[in-house]
């Protein structure tokens, strides 16, 4: 289970309807709404300062959030929808989904690297170059994983790291169906060049032979 899930806090929105949303709007306020999860939807607001910062931290649309309307229990939400103004970009709506725990979702899930000090590969010389530091998954809802490791233990010189070599918690599965590299590790760019070097003054000595 995932160690912290963001709240997101928000308050209940007085009325419905265009005439409630623009009274939101002039209070300094996003007006909302919640819906799904077997209740009835729910009229919210937001306050705007506090949710543009929140969306330009990006991923806001693949983050699942920890719902918090002050006396109501909390829930566990995913946004399904921003309405944003067409001349400003700024939010004028937005949309929220409640999961159940055994709704599936589909989260970016931060990469952590095992064993990198001790690593065959990197105690040669190598470098380990970092593809991806997370990966959009499709988990459940109620068993969102902290962190995908990644064990470098047995990792050489060379290697590169894809997707299908990692142990991934049960039931998670990549949204990407091909099998994307995560990480490599290569050679440094010196001995890189060294062996480039020496290969050119091979082919030289054959081709004067």
């Amino acid at each position: 289970m995932a160690g912290q899930i963001p709240d997101l806090n928000a308050k209940v929105r007085a009325g419905t309807g265009k005439g409630a949303a623009r009274q939101a709007r002039r209070d300094g306020d996003v007006p909302g709404i919640v819906y799904g999860g077997g209740a009835e939807p729910q009229s919210i607001s937001i306050p705007f300062n506090y949710l543009l910062t929140m969306l330009r931290k990006g991923r806001f649309m693949s983050t699942l959030f920890n719902l918090k309307v002050e006396g109501q229990e909390d829930v566990r939400v995913i946004c399904r929808g921003v309405q944003r103004d067409v001349v400003k970009d700024l939010p004028t709506h937005i949309d929220l989904m409640r999961l159940k725990r055994t709704s599936r979702v589909k989260l970016y899930i931060p990469v952590e690297f095992a064993n990198a000090d001790t690593c065959p590969g990197v105690k040669k010389g190598g470098v380990l170059t970092v593809v991806r530091n997370e990966v959009e998954l499709d988990v459940l809802a109620g068993d969102i994983p902290d962190h995908i490791t990644v064990d470098l233990a047995e990792a050489q010189m060379g290697d590169t790291i894809h997707i299908s070599e990692v142990t991934l918690p049960e039931g998670a599965k990549p949204v990407i169906e091909r099998d994307f590299v995560i990480a490599n590790i290569s050679a440094p760019r010196t001995l890189s060049a060294d062996d480039e070097g020496e290969a050119e003054e091979g082919a030289e000595e054959g081709a004067e032979e």
